[in-house]
């Protein structure tokens, strides 16, 4: 697979600071990926973003599972259901 990019003057502002801006891309005709900065490939379709999605865990899990095991409603706690 061949990477190119495309577009690397789309981050820098009329006022001369580079301006931040995730990378994209979107694959060409043979199917390799061209990075750029814009949201939209020169065929006018939506690129899709070059970085992967964060994990931010759940600052109150502990507090729940907690509770939950005060008052006996974890998974583990409850009876087996009769068939």
């Amino acid at each position: 697979m061949r990477l190119s990019v495309r577009g690397a003057t789309d981050g820098i502002g009329t006022s001369g600071f580079s301006v931040v801006g995730f990378l994209q891309y979107y694959l060409n005709e043979l199917g390799d990926r061209v990075y750029m900065l814009k949201k939209l490939d020169p065929m006018g379709q939506q690129t899709c973003s070059a970085h992967p999605v964060q994990f931010s865990p759940d600052k109150y899990s502990r507090h729940q599972i907690t509770i939950k095991r005060h008052f006996k409603v974890l998974m583990t706690q409850k009876p087996c259901p009769i068939l």
